[in-house]
């Protein structure tokens, strides 16, 4: 019997770049019917940018020697007094005093200039850092919940079906000001812990019903087994049924920390200055609306689509070891 042959793909490919290249086509009109002044030039700075610090005469003296170095120059200052003189480093553009002239103290020399992070790299690092943090928490209250959701004790399974229906069916939004407004206020929680509490019930709950899922996807056989080796019911489950049900929640878990990276912008609301807030603040200051969302927009799907990569190159590691 003859090999069927293999469709080919490149009409599929062209297809794929023509629908691309019409969305591009697409913003492309979009933004000029806007009829909106683009300053892209603008947004690196929001990165980092060079800080400038004024630099001033210690004492009053005599601007007796001025040596470059670099960028920068080296401005040696001798005191009226006769003392011991001292050297101020400035950059070079930025000086206003020549060799020779008088100083008096507080004269301003110059500016050093310095590298600082900018506040969408700030605001960036925040979100990581809290969606790290909150996904890991809710992880192993996920996985506390979930066992304690097949649990045979009628207290366990009952207080954690009330924690998973409580959190999935009330907003997020809300239980971020509860948690913050009167859990925070009573316990006297700073509004990172408080963010952090909130977002890792929120994730723990979702996380709960995923591994419980898992756990029962298991066959029965492979706990039956276990049991007639000997092994106790903690063992089997620690060492037969978790290490394959974590293999098959994989992908579910991936979508539930991406959701988290996107959801922790909620947090922005109790004052944490993660990307979104950071953005916020930039367009009250600059005017540069539709060019900082625009970024923000990246700065979270650059992070997601590492994640997911990430969590991709897992499954794939977990299913050639099968």
């Amino acid at each position: 019997m003859p090999l069927k042959r293999r469709e080919a793909e490149w009409p599929w490919y062209a297809l794929l770049g023509l629908i691309l290249l019409a969305l591009a086509v697409g913003l492309w009109v979009a933004t000029k019917r806007v009829n909106y002044e683009w300053r892209w030039e603008r947004v690196p700075q929001y990165f980092f940018y060079q800080d400038e610090q004024a630099q001033s005469a210690p004492f009053a003296g005599l601007a007796s020697q001025i040596r470059p170095d670099g960028a920068d120059s080296r401005v040696e200052i001798t005191p009226a007094d006769g003392g011991q003189p001292a050297t101020v480093s400035v950059a070079t553009d930025t000086l206003k005093i020549k060799a020779g002239d008088s100083l008096a103290e507080g004269d301003e020399i110059g500016a050093q200039r310095h590298w600082k992070i900018g506040p969408l790299t700030r605001g960036l690092w925040v979100t990581i850092w809290i969606s790290f943090v909150s996904g890991f928490i809710g992880l192993i209250v996920g996985l506390i919940t979930g066992l304690c959701r097949l649990s045979p004790n009628p207290a366990l399974r009952g207080l954690a079906v009330f924690y998973i229906e409580l959190i999935r069916g009330t907003p997020l939004l809300v239980q971020i000001f509860i948690f913050y407004f009167f859990i925070g206020t009573v316990l006297n929680l700073d509004r990172i812990v408080a963010g952090v509490g909130a977002l890792a019930l929120f994730v723990g709950a979702y996380t709960a019903e995923i591994i419980r899922a898992g756990i029962q996807s298991i066959a029965k056989g492979q706990t039956e087994a276990a049991r007639s080796l000997g092994m106790t019911a903690t063992d089997t489950m620690v060492h037969i049924v978790l290490p394959q049900a974590f293999k098959r929640v994989l992908p579910p878990l991936a979508g539930q920390f991406i959701s988290l990276i996107k959801d922790s912008s909620l947090v922005s609301v109790i004052a944490i200055t993660d990307l979104t807030k950071s953005g916020r603040e930039i367009i009250t200051s600059s005017f540069a609306t539709f060019e900082i969302w625009f970024t923000v927009a990246l700065l979270y799907l650059a992070v997601t689509s590492l994640l997911s990569q990430l969590l991709f190159w897992l499954e794939r590691r977990f299913a050639r070891s099968d």
